[in-house]
């Protein structure tokens, strides 16, 4: 059998390549534009006195008038206690066991961050997450040390995937953030930047300077 690729259909497979892509980079631009807005600094929609959520009774709570950041960073902690499955197939209706992993150490662990570290100093970890985002949206935008992005945008997601997935009270989906994550990882792979994107005009830049040793160059060629 000839498995040789003939030139057309391997410029096509290159250019289907480059364009999804470019397009699933920027829509992941674009989701975390659509995220900045609702937390802005300097209050990063709290309001003025900062409050968070609190706990009632069984998976339930009190606003205590929370919003924006706050709302959400008060919602992981008030659920980190409670048991937590995620990754849930359930194929009993097919006379299977359902599977599912459980993430409650892991919630627990996010949780006694949060009350010991991150809720009180929010008005400074509140500056650390949004630029985190922005950097994100920008990366994906622009093309732009994307595999540094795609990492921020793994490590953004998978908190909260650890501190919100399938949570009751409002639930949250668990592959609204899982996708998220999916979405990061190929982009990091596939270096998506490189195509139309600064990314491929900086590594044209970058290659000689690092062939010679430069240490920053050789960050940079990895990083896009």
């Amino acid at each position: 059998m000839n498995n040789v690729v003939d030139e057309p259909t391997a410029r096509l497979d290159q250019r289907i390549y480059k364009i999804c892509m470019v397009i699933a980079r920027l829509g992941l631009a674009y989701l975390f534009f659509t995220q900045l807005w609702w937390k802005l600094p300097s209050d990063f929609g709290c309001g003025d006195d900062f409050a968070f959520p609190l706990p009632a009774e069984e998976n339930h709570y009190t606003t205590n008038g929370s919003s924006g950041l706050c709302f959400w960073m008060g919602l992981e902690s008030v659920f980190a206690d409670k048991p937590r499955q995620v990754l849930v197939a359930d194929m009993r209706p097919a006379g299977l066991p359902a599977l599912s992993i459980d993430i409650s150490p892991l919630a627990k662990l996010n949780g006694a961050l949060l009350d010991n570290l991150i809720i009180p100093n929010i008005q400074f970890f509140g500056w650390i997450i949004w630029l985190a985002e922005f950097w994100i949206f920008l990366s994906m935008l622009l093309g732009l040390l994307t595999r540094l992005g795609a990492f921020v945008s793994i490590m953004v997601s998978a908190q909260l995937f650890i501190g919100l997935a399938n949570i009751p009270r409002p639930y949250e989906w668990e592959w609204s953030y899982g996708t998220i994550i999916l979405l990061s990882i190929a982009l990091l792979g596939a270096a998506a930047g490189r195509f139309f994107g600064v990314d491929g005009w900086m590594r044209k830049r970058l290659t000689e300077p690092a062939e010679r040793g430069n240490i920053l160059a050789k960050i940079g060629l990895v990083l896009s």
